[in-house]
């Protein structure tokens, strides 16, 4: 997924996105395969796909019909390309519409797990065990193949689960290889990718580096780029990539915004200074910060204040730097996603994509803007950044804003502060760190009666929410032993002062997101 130069990469796969939901987990199964992959609109120009000469073309699903009004189509020149094109679930139906098949609304919906039974198994079904277990999701159904196409697997309500035309080098499955409620769905994507497209095992971090050193070092020529540090491993891997790349041509800046965790500021300087030789520089913000904080409590508005702000802030350092002409960001690609995109919602804006302003000066560079958390901590561990920085959990760049709901002020950060490092201390003695995605206090704007010393107390609660997760993009809430959670709960009651209560959040992601705000 996603660089300047398509040339880089000579074994490409390019998934073209009709919105479904999982489109991105169908780039993470490549990438699981060792094949670099790129994820394109559904209507990106045929000529712009040809001249990035990808081995094999990928079209999602999504929650459209080939009937209604407007559905999603991509030009249908692309099954002629030579290219072979693997349709999922609607790529599939869309396939089968373009090239003269019949689809029709299905009598009996499929939603879930069923059994499919292999018809022929000369091309994506090679070495599978007969029958396997696939997941459905679709209203619509493929009554019959298009000339030329071979049906390959069918269930009890769905004839054509899979079919092949091998002659044309294309390919289509209505179930969901991508999921792990297909257990042998990897194997497919295998099938496709080595198999039929011929593609080799060669994206792995070491590659990802060499590739995108070469592109920072072409696209920032002799100019000088600053870097907005944080300590977690999104900015710290951007800044040791890019050092690698330009060296002294590359300016740190940490920005303390008053919005950290407890010792954060010091700690983030020591860790910095200690492992790396970068130039880096310490800007108090605190101040301003809040002073723009001041009396906002919508989420959205904070997030854009704080992108801004930051800007702002490093705007004012580039100008003491001659040449400074790039920022460079941690930005990741889930929040590109929930910052919304041409085909994606917002979800919320991230301050480093949706809270940019549009008149900022610096033209901003992201080296890993299409990788997943856990691909940045490989090419962090492959650039050699320390474990700490490396398995560190994810902190969110509007910091402890976002997790005080309603008015950001000294006070309340002051409280969320010794809560948040309580919880976080108590994870970590239980050994439950690395095993969560995020574990951490919310404030919330919520004042209950409780009894303390026998008086009668009327004060703030605490959240304790804490997650596991792949890739961030879902989560579900962590089963914590009732042991740690009594000893968070009792630790932040009797040592945060305006605390009288703790509760846990047991919301999933979706519908719920990682962070309240």
């Amino acid at each position: 997924m996603s660089v300047s130069n398509p040339q880089s990469h000579k074994d490409v796969i390019a998934i073209l996105d009709f919105g479904g939901q999982y489109t991105q987990l169908i780039a993470r199964r490549v990438r699981e395969c060792g094949v670099y992959c790129e994820i394109y609109p559904f209507d990106e120009p045929v000529e712009n796909l040809e001249f990035r000469n990808p081995r094999g073309i990928i079209l999602s699903g999504g929650p459209a019909s080939v009937y209604q009004a407007g559905a999603p189509k991509v030009d249908s020149s692309i099954y002629r390309l030579g290219i072979p094109v693997l349709g999922i679930c609607y790529g599939f139906q869309l396939m089968a519409h373009q090239l003269g098949g019949k689809v029709v609304a299905a009598e009996f919906r499929e939603y879930g797990k069923v059994e499919a039974q292999i018809t022929n198994n000369e091309g994506l079904f090679s070495g599978l065990k007969n029958p396997f277990v696939c997941w459905m999701s679709h209203g619509d159904v493929v009554e019959e193949a298009p000339e030329g196409f071979t049906i390959t697997a069918s269930t009890a309500s769905t004839p054509v689960a899979a079919m092949e035309n091998w002659s044309a080098g294309l390919y289509g499955v209505q179930f969901h290889p991508e999921v792990a409620h297909t257990p042998q769905g990897i194997r497919i994507i295998r099938n496709f990718l080595h198999k039929i497209c011929g593609v080799r095992r060669t994206w792995n971090p070491h590659s990802f580096i060499e590739s995108a050193v070469n592109e920072i070092r072409e696209r920032v020529g002799t100019s000088r780029v600053i870097c907005g540090l944080s300590g977690g491993v999104d900015s710290s891997c951007t800044a040791v990539l890019m050092h690698k790349a330009i060296g002294d041509q590359l300016t740190c800046i940490f920005v303390d915004h008053g919005l950290l965790r407890l010792g954060e500021a010091d700690k983030v300087r020591q860790t910095f200074q200690k492992h790396f030789n970068i130039s880096l520089i310490y800007v108090d913000a605190q101040e301003r910060f809040l002073s723009r904080l001041k009396g906002v409590t919508d989420p959205e508005t904070k997030r854009k204040i704080i992108g801004e702000e930051f800007v702002r802030v490093f705007e004012e350092q580039a100008s003491r730097i001659k040449d400074a002409k790039f920022l460079a960001q941690g930005t990741l690609y889930p929040d590109v996603i929930e910052s919304g995109t041409m085909k994606a919602a917002t979800i919320k804006s991230h301050h480093n994509v949706g809270g940019l302003p549009k008149d900022m000066q610096l033209e901003v560079i992201e080296p890993l803007k299409w990788l997943f958390k856990d691909e940045v901590r490989a090419v962090a561990a492959e650039l050699g950044l320390p474990e700490d920085i490396v398995w560190r959990q994810p902190f969110p760049g509007p910091g402890l804003a976002i997790r005080i709901v309603g008015e950001v002020t000294r006070e309340r950060l002051e409280r969320l502060r010794k809560a948040d490092d309580i919880v976080v201390t108590e994870i970590k003695r239980a050994g439950w760190y690395r095993k969560l995605w995020m574990g951490f206090a919310i404030l919330a704007p919520i004042r209950s009666v409780g009894v303390m010393g026998d008086q009668r107390t009327y004060e703030d609660t605490i959240v304790l929410r804490a997650v596991t997760s792949d890739d961030g993009m879902t989560a579900d809430w962590a089963r914590l032993p009732y042991s740690l959670l009594e000893r968070i709960s009792n630790r932040v009651i009797n040592e945060v002062q305006g605390i009288n209560r703790v509760v846990y959040d047991i919301s999933s992601k979706p519908p719920a997101t990682m962070e309240w705000e």
